[in-house]
């Protein structure tokens, strides 16, 4: 996957995920994927970096929400 195209893609992934998580200030969405997307810097292949950025952070996303708020980061 091109550049270009991984970092349209991340983009999608913030979007989806601030419309999932609206309490959330679409900033603390944006840190909180490029937190996970730092772990995939050295992947190889980056064609499924999106996909698994999106998952890691729902579910931090998500836990945060459930365990009463504090800081996503």
């Amino acid at each position: 996957m091109p550049i270009e195209d991984e970092g349209h893609a991340i983009d999608e992934v913030v979007e989806r995920l601030s419309a999932r998580f609206p309490d959330v200030p679409e900033s603390d969405v944006r840190a909180q994927v490029e937190s996970h997307l730092t772990k995939f810097s050295g992947a190889a292949v980056r064609a499924f970096v999106p996909v698994l950025v999106e998952h890691e952070a729902g579910e931090t996303l998500a836990s945060h929400q459930v365990g009463g708020g504090g800081d996503p980061t």
